[in-house]
């Protein structure tokens, strides 16, 4: 019995290997004039799809502050970017604050632009997020530090298939504690 068990393995492993090299020897030989295709090896490099240029773009950014529709400010950000890139703007003060006895967190206090350019079902799409944080002074009580300063903040984010060459309004909002309102533009300029 362990005879004919030993027998048969070695006849399926001889069957096994004998089918290999055939498999083998078909792929080294090149198929003749007329004959049947042979197929690429698996392991042959494939061309990989062809994949759009990166194109390269300026933003210059606006934060706009008008009170009673007058524009009282404005303020300046540029950023270079890549297509299915994204970069960021930031810029302000860490502020210390005491949340327990002896222990000390920061807040962020300033402006903080962040864009992308990406493409999107065949369009090119402008990502915006834009974060203005302040501090708020009060209309009265200047005479007595306040040890809890109050933030203002603004944010907007939005996008928008990508606009070339002329200002756009990507937000606006007005402040609910004054007449006072802000707007995000931003110019794309496509770079060469």
């Amino acid at each position: 019995m362990i005879k004919k068990t030993a027998l048969w393995s070695v006849l399926i492993l001889g069957l096994i290997l004998w089918g290999k090299m055939g498999i083998a020897r078909a792929q080294e030989t090149s198929p003749s004039k007329g004959g049947p295709q042979a197929e690429p090896a698996a392991d042959a490099k494939q061309k990989p799809p062809e994949q759009k240029p990166l194109e390269a773009y300026h933003l210059d950014f606006a934060i706009n502050e008008f009170e009673d529709g007058k524009k009282i400010n404005s303020r300046q950000y540029a950023l270079n970017l890549s297509t299915n890139d994204s970069n960021e703007i930031k810029i302000g003060t860490r502020i210390p604050v005491e949340a327990k006895e002896g222990e000390f967190q920061y807040l962020d206090v300033g402006t903080n632009v962040w864009a992308q350019i990406r493409e999107q079902r065949g369009q090119t799409m402008l990502v915006v997020r834009a974060e203005v944080s302040n501090f708020a002074i009060p209309e009265h009580g200047l005479d007595k530090p306040d040890l809890h300063p109050a933030l203002r903040q603004l944010k907007v984010s939005g996008s928008t298939l990508l606009p070339l060459a002329k200002p756009m309004v990507m937000d606006s909002v007005d402040d609910p504690n004054s007449k006072r309102s802000f707007q995000l533009e931003v110019t794309v300029t496509k770079l060469k």
